[in-house]
């Protein structure tokens, strides 16, 4: 059995002190900058490398802003009700990506509005530059020792010194594969031919929602709100849930409306 002791701070100068967990949000920007000027420059693209680096710093700001808000309304509401100031304690940590999704749509909608793009045609072009980032920020949890999973007797279990002493799965590191490795495998193949509007989209909703509920099973809830109901379930699958209905729900209508269409255009 392995006992954490990965030090958070990556780098430290005096009194600043640069974490792990900054610098792979950082990491995961890059990398959505960098992949989408590379579908940016594929013929026909209709996006030019001024508006993927604008759309990444708007994306950024609705990751942070929802990814915080998300976190104090679904996991800790009222720690706010007592203390509202608390909601912009940022540096006590604390996001929820469920809450940083619906910070990107909203963003996506206002930035398509502007460049005349409706928001599945952002969507679809901005799913696959996600995992990437969902995975850095799966290392910058489990190298911060936080959001460990339950306790097993597996050989590759990890004692995290501030869950007790017994060894837990290191579901960090499964989320890791899962969010960051296998759906930006699938959706990076799955977008590089012509697909219906809106298919990407649901494929990412799809994927996400399945493989967080997957986890979940093995990742201990958290401490202040333990199973939301049947003894189970975890906030994370409640909140994972819509994703995979509304996901298999794009992946219908995309591919219905599509049929419809070539049944139309040869009539």
């Amino acid at each position: 059995m392995w006992v954490h002791d990965i030090d958070p701070i990556a780098v430290a100068i005096g009194p600043l002190a640069i974490h792990w967990y900054g610098l792979m949000y950082l990491i995961g920007f890059a990398a959505a900058w960098w992949l989408g000027v590379r579908r940016a420059r594929m013929p026909g693209s209709g996006w030019s490398d001024e508006q993927i680096a604008d759309m990444i710093f708007w994306g950024a700001m609705g990751v942070v802003l929802g990814g915080r808000m998300g976190y104090v309304l679904f996991y800790n509401f009222q720690r706010f009700l007592d203390d509202p100031l608390w909601l912009f304690a940022v540096w006590e940590g604390g996001m929820s990506f469920h809450g940083g999704l619906l910070g990107v749509i909203l963003v996506m909608y206002l930035f398509g509005r502007k460049h005349n793009k409706s928001l599945m045609e952002m969507t679809d072009f901005v799913a696959p530059l996600i995992p990437i980032g969902l995975g850095a920020g799966r290392i910058g949890n489990f190298i911060g020792g936080e959001l460990w999973g339950r306790t097993t007797d597996l050989p590759w279990g990890v004692i995290f010194p501030r869950a007790g002493e017994l060894p837990r799965h290191p579901s960090q590191l499964y989320e890791f594969a899962l969010e960051g490795v296998v759906m930006f495998a699938l959706l990076w193949w799955f977008s590089s031919k012509p697909r219906p509007r809106m298919a990407v989209s649901g494929l990412f909703l799809l994927l996400y929602g399945l493989f967080r509920s997957l986890v979940e099973f093995v990742r201990e809830p958290d401490a202040h709100l333990q199973f939301v109901a049947f003894d189970w379930l975890t906030m994370g699958q409640l909140l994972s849930l819509p994703m995979i209905l509304g996901g298999a729900g794009l992946i219908l209508w995309a591919y219905g409306t599509a049929g419809k269409t070539v049944k139309s255009a040869h009539h």
